[in-house]
């Protein structure tokens, strides 16, 4: 991990691959606020980790899921009797649509038209639906456009503002006429 993509990814922070803790599992439940008692003394047998591993589009899967079993690997060399199993939950593939293709061209004209301003090209380092739609419905060509600042995209401030929502529809709107039409 630590690598860094050459890509224009909003925000910059995420130009970095990650390895995020989704949820640990192991022991007993934790206990509600306003409990008053003990705690149990539990030594768990085990525990079940589900992480994020977020890659970038210059990085290879094979590559990476080698990488975390060589972590573990390393683990288990230190710790006598740890042991561990990897399972994939959710595997989603970098996809990124050419610069010429006609939904980026038509949707770069039709941000001029309604924003009075150049499109901004970025890659978003999210799970974007495009990416299914790219793989499993194999419609080619997708692209994520909306309102919204990508830096506080999940964060707990995270807002659209209105106007935003609606030059956003018109720019949709603007690009559905001129690719059916």
């Amino acid at each position: 991990m630590g690598k860094t993509t050459e890509m224009p990814v909003v925000p910059e922070g995420a130009r970095h691959s990650t390895l995020n803790i989704n949820a640990i599992h192991g022991g007993e439940p934790e206990q509600d606020p306003d409990y008053t008692g003990l705690p149990a003394p539990c030594v768990p047998d085990r525990c079940r980790i589900t992480i994020d591993r977020r890659f970038l589009i210059e990085e290879d899967i094979a590559e990476v899921k080698a990488e975390m079993t060589t972590l573990l690997e390393r683990v288990r060399a230190k710790r006598p009797g740890f042991s561990y199993e990897i399972r994939d939950l959710f595997e989603v593939q970098p996809t990124m649509t050419d610069r010429d293709a006609p939904v980026v061209r038509t949707v770069e004209e039709a941000i001029a038209r309604v924003l009075h301003r150049q499109a901004d090209f970025v890659v978003s380092p999210g799970t974007y639906d495009q990416k299914h739609i790219d793989r499993i419905g194999k419609l080619q060509n997708c692209i994520a456009y909306g309102p919204g600042i990508l830096d506080l995209a999940h964060q707990p401030d995270e807002w659209v503002g209105i106007d935003d929502m609606v030059d956003a529809a018109a720019v949709m709107a603007l690009t559905l006429k001129e690719l059916l039409g």
